[in-house]
């Protein structure tokens, strides 16, 4: 058996000192401030990324009321609160003690108890032994961490028949899909790419664009 590399560099290191911010785009919560730890390894999603992401999650879930998703690895929490804000609701997973407090005195700013949960450890052992509870999954880990693969397994336990994995990685690295996924949207903004998965089979598979 391999030995699983560091879990997540970012949420091992001791939480340091605020190093900027990141807007919430849209939603009840639009231009709320959300602080950026300096952390080894965390890297918010950038505003056009999710603007993008966003804008592709609205049309093919046809809005976001009475939807759930899981922020796997949270980091400033920017993808889980977009989502939360849209009219969802967000489980926000973080291994830092320090940044999983942080976000919960956000949550707690935002009124937003009902819509966010967080909850602080390793994703992929507090939800390894769940299944098929959430339409959409966040899967944006350090990139450093080489947890992409066992990521997007435990999505696939995780993701309900017509739910959709988001999965960002830096563009030098090829992340592959698993065959139980095909690739519904697609697109790259410096050196990441980001991309929409759905189950093979699954009604949103057939809404498949081709990759640029």
């Amino acid at each position: 058996m391999k030995k699983r590399k560091n879990s997540n560099p970012a949420s091992l290191a001791t939480c340091g000192r605020k190093s900027g911010i990141v807007r919430i785009s849209s939603g009840r919560w639009k231009r709320t401030p959300l602080p950026v730890i300096d952390l080894d390894g965390l890297r918010p999603t950038g505003n056009r990324v999710r603007e993008t992401v966003f804008d592709w999650l609205n049309f093919l879930l046809s809005g976001f009321e009475g939807r759930s998703s899981l922020d796997m690895f949270a980091g400033s929490g920017a993808l889980g609160l977009e989502f939360a804000s849209r009219g969802g609701h967000a489980l926000l997973i973080e291994k830092n003690p320090g940044n999983a407090r942080s976000l919960r005195q956000v949550v707690g700013k935002l009124r937003g108890e009902e819509s966010v949960s967080v909850r602080c450890g390793d994703a992929l052992s507090l939800l390894g032994g769940e299944s098929g509870r959430f339409d959409v999954i966040f899967i944006d880990p350090p990139f450093a961490s080489g947890l992409f693969g066992e990521a997007l397994s435990l999505a696939s336990r995780l993701l309900l028949p017509e739910g959709i994995v988001y999965l960002e990685n830096p563009v030098e690295e090829e992340v592959e899909v698993p065959a139980s996924f095909t690739v519904i949207r697609s697109g790259k903004a410096g050196a990441v790419r980001f991309r929409l998965l759905a189950r093979v089979g699954s009604a949103l598979s057939g809404a498949r664009k081709e990759e640029p």
